[in-house]
């Protein structure tokens, strides 16, 4: 076919088609997407198409599987969350990991890197020195003096019992409670 014979075909062809596929399918939007697309395939291989061995049986059966493949893709989406297990509530960082998290952001870039692929990736100074370029003495005196600022903060900020925690905050404060009771009775009677 021509670029001419194609474009004649196309503006003939197209409403029946579209016509054809939207009752094969029950969704208009649907036939003509597929339609346009069927018709796109079939542009890139008109000098193919022959006009009298049936170019719109050609277009429909392509518009057909288009429309047969956009249904299993969504039918495999659809399954697919159905599967998919609802999350869980997470509960939130403690105060002890927002202490440390805060900790963490003021030491140097490097430091806190090595820290990280040292402690929570478990990384060994060697591997540590193959991954950043770092030489091993370098790793060493970036673990050495990160871990030190890092207990100097957190020595500095002790994790409370949270922005949330109210005065009944917990077993935990409860027992801090009954500690600072029994000592003040204690120091009371030694009074006496």
């Amino acid at each position: 076919m021509t670029v001419e014979e194609f474009e004649e075909f196309y503006v003939h062809a197209v409403g029946r088609l579209t016509g054809q596929l939207y009752v094969m399918l029950g969704d208009l939007q649907e036939a003509e997407d597929v339609v346009q697309e069927a018709f796109v395939k079939g542009w890139n291989r008109r000098r193919q198409l022959d006009r009298d061995a049936g170019p719109e049986a050609w277009i429909r059966t392509v518009a057909w599987r288009l429309a047969v493949s956009r249904w299993r893709f969504r039918r495999r989406t659809a399954d697919a969350w159905s599967r998919r297990e609802t999350p869980s509530h997470t509960p939130g960082p403690g105060p002890e990991h927002v202490v440390l998290v805060e900790a963490l952001r003021t030491l140097p870039v490097q430091q806190r890197r090595t820290l990280a692929l040292h402690y929570l990736c478990d990384l060994t100074v060697e591997q540590i020195t193959r991954e950043t370029g770092l030489s091993a003495s370098t790793v060493k005196t970036h673990l050495g003096r990160g871990r030190i600022a890092l207990a100097d903060r957190l020595r500095d900020h002790p994790p409370g019992p949270g922005p949330d925690a109210g005065p009944d905050a917990g077993p935990e404060t409860e027992q801090c409670d009954e500690q600072r009771t029994d000592q003040d009775d204690d120091q009371e009677a030694g009074s006496r």
